[in-house]
């Protein structure tokens, strides 16, 4: 009997959870149903650098279709904004910006899901995303980049489906070119020939349903960086607390990010030495919203 009600408390927990977004950063391995749609509207603030003022805003509007019960394929469009002053890095950040939301990229992505966390005792699941964008994340200023990632995802129930741990493990190759700017101080380092990167990184998450409908949990990722001239880059891990709401027909989730230790590249007289904020912020905060159709 224990079996069965342990079974049942599965079978509605991936129901209700189907390719839900427990948390901000780290994905889940559960496939949407097929022949469902479910839109996503993803916000990212990214805030401080240690120095003057950096404020920018990412969002992302997400569909996804589930072309067979295992089989789900995605379409993106990006905007982004950015408010920044007082901060010049050499490479990174040529002069202040300032902007509102503007259109910044268009992606697809397609999930494939080999064993179901509910069914197979143990969730596994693979993604690919390309992704092409037009403006830098970090400087706000004119950069074409075409980015292809390819994630490992593994996902487990525990405590009858009230506990969920999730894990992701992959990397991103990213083409890039920046555009010329024209009135920078002499001297100032803006190279405009294409680059390769290559980012590798790795997730972990866990979730707890401490009422119906409500999850509290906590996330953590490491990423680093490889550029063609300057070997590595970066690396930072991020971690923080996730609050997730999910209904049958909507759920939202809202994670704060803090940025715990990070290394290599560092602007002049930074302050925070175990921190990397030349192409990352002290902290992050995500929101997302989605609706099941």
């Amino acid at each position: 009997m224990k079996s069965l009600f342990f079974l049942v408390g599965l079978f509605f927990s991936s129901y209700v959870l189907a390719d839900e977004n427990l948390f901000g950063y780290v994905r889940g391995a559960e496939p949407l149903p097929e022949g469902s749609w479910e839109i996503y509207q993803i916000f990212t603030q990214r805030n401080d650098k240690g120095r003057g003022k950096y404020s920018a805003t990412d969002s992302e509007t997400e569909f996804e279709y589930g072309v067979t019960n295992r089989f789900s394929v995605m379409g993106s469009f990006s905007m982004m904004a950015i408010d920044t002053s007082g901060l010049v890095i050499d490479g990174y950040l040529p002069k202040d910006a300032k902007y509102g939301l503007t259109p910044s990229g268009l992606g697809t992505a397609l999930k494939y899901n080999f064993l179901s966390p509910a069914k197979d005792d143990f969730g596994l699941a693979a993604y690919l995303g390309i992704e092409y964008k037009t403006l830098d994340p970090h400087s706000g200023q004119k950069k074409d980049t075409t980015s292809v990632k390819l994630l490992g995802i593994v996902q487990k129930y525990f405590l009858e489906g009230e506990l969920i741990w999730s894990s992701n493990f992959g990397m991103e190759s990213t083409y890039a070119h920046r555009k010329k700017i024209d009135d920078l101080p002499e001297g100032f380092d803006w190279p405009v020939e294409p680059e390769m990167e290559i980012e590798v990184m790795a997730g972990t998450a866990l979730s707890y349903r401490f009422m119906p409908k409500w999850f509290v949990g906590v996330e953590s990722l490491f990423e680093t960086e490889y550029e063609t001239e300057i070997g590595q880059e970066r690396w930072t891990i991020f971690a923080g607390p996730n609050l997730h709401y999910g209904s049958q027909q909507w759920w939202s989730t809202l994670t704060y990010f803090h940025q715990m230790q990070g290394g290599r590249e560092q602007y002049p007289d930074q302050t925070e030495k175990n921190l990397h904020l030349v192409e990352k912020t002290k902290y992050e905060v995500r929101w997302k919203v989605g609706f099941n159709f």
